[in-house]
């Protein structure tokens, strides 16, 4: 499976990169699937709903489905959050996984980077990641990209895969 990962501090602008990402390797006719990590609880289901019941009941899994998608969720019930291996086994094949966070992983990645973050560069600290997609210019030893240069780095993460 080839994975390619965006990382970043908060409001960097990693979502609006791998969206744009997303839209335009998907334009080129390539199949993409996404892993996001949030850092946080959320709740990907409504209250009320047959699904919220049958997971607050207790359900350790739920899987939704219709005519238009379907999909699974899964209660960790106070066990330990998965590695990323065992959630990307989870996934159908594709050409290419785009993975948004999970900045510890030994997969490839691109740093979304804001300069009005204050924020340090992770890249400065991170051989694994090969690019850093900014809003202004940088002194560093990686390939960098404008922010919304998004077909320049679309190219780039494909040419890293063998795409």
């Amino acid at each position: 499976m080839r994975l390619y990962g965006v990382v970043g501090y908060r409001n960097a602008g990693k979502t609006g990169l791998m969206e744009r990402l997303v839209a335009e390797i998907t334009g080129r006719g390539f199949t993409v699937s996404t892993v996001k990590h949030a850092h946080h609880t959320f709740d990907v289901d409504q209250p009320g709903k047959d699904s919220h019941r049958h997971r607050v009941a207790g359900a350790s899994q739920v899987l939704l489905s219709s005519g238009a998608r379907w999909a699974l969720m899964t209660e960790l019930r106070d066990q330990p959050e998965p590695p990323l291996a065992d959630l990307l086994a989870q996934l159908a094949p594709v050409d290419l996984v785009l993975i948004e966070g999970y900045k510890r992983d030994s997969h490839p990645k691109v740093e979304a980077y804001r300069a009005e973050t204050g924020n340090p560069l992770i890249a400065r600290e991170d051989a694994t990641i090969r690019a850093v997609a900014s809003d202004t210019a940088l002194d560093i030893d990686r390939v960098v990209f404008d922010l919304n240069a998004t077909a320049a780095i679309a190219d780039f993460i494909l040419a890293e895969v063998g795409l």
